[in-house]
């Protein structure tokens, strides 16, 4: 049965938010807001926080730096994931991916589908690892954000959540760099 481990300790991490929007500043940007406080809450870092516009270089930019800092376990953006023309944080972030989290998306989909029905087919929802980081990439709605959050990161991004966890792969998520340093 899934659920938390009490004989584990819990490991804060350092998570990162970016809200992608070309109306939202930090004073009014309310899913970045949820995101935040409710990492908090559950006893994480809160590493860095921002608002960049609907353009892919922009959102790449900030995502980048963000997988070079070694303080940054894992990143959530929020907003552009829809169909519109200004809708690019998938096509900003997914080449950045070494390896694709599928079944996030299948997930996500799966809890929005029990919130607003087939209206969760709007949104692009994708996740994967970039180096050692993990990346979330969210709708806009601080809805969206608390069902992904709730649903699936609180207990993923928790040392304590058994039968596994993304915590205690982490330290392994960079192998494949280790064996290619020691064959050359």
């Amino acid at each position: 049965m899934p659920g938390i481990d009490e004989n584990r300790s819990f490991v804060p991490l350092g998570i990162a938010v970016l809200a992608v929007s070309d109306t939202r500043s930090l004073a009014d940007d309310r899913s970045g807001e949820a995101l935040a406080q409710r990492l908090t809450e559950a006893g994480h870092r809160l590493a860095a926080r921002a608002v960049v516009h609907d353009d892919i270089e922009a959102i790449r930019a900030v995502v980048q730096g963000w997988i070079a800092d070694a303080s940054i376990d894992a990143i959530i953006t929020t907003g552009g994931t829809g169909f519109t023309g200004r809708d690019v944080t998938p096509e900003a972030i997914e080449p950045l991916f070494a390896k694709r989290m599928d079944g996030f998306s299948a997930v996500f989909h799966r809890i929005s589908y029990d919130k607003i029905g087939t209206s969760t087919i709007q949104s692009r929802a994708t996740a994967g690892v970039a180096g050692t980081t993990f990346i979330f990439v969210l709708p806009g709605s601080p809805g969206a954000c608390r069902d992904a959050w709730d649903g699936i990161l609180e207990h993923q991004l928790d040392y304590r959540y058994r039968p596994c966890n993304f915590v205690e792969i982490m330290p392994r998520l960079d192998e494949h760099l280790k064996r290619a340093k020691a064959r050359a």
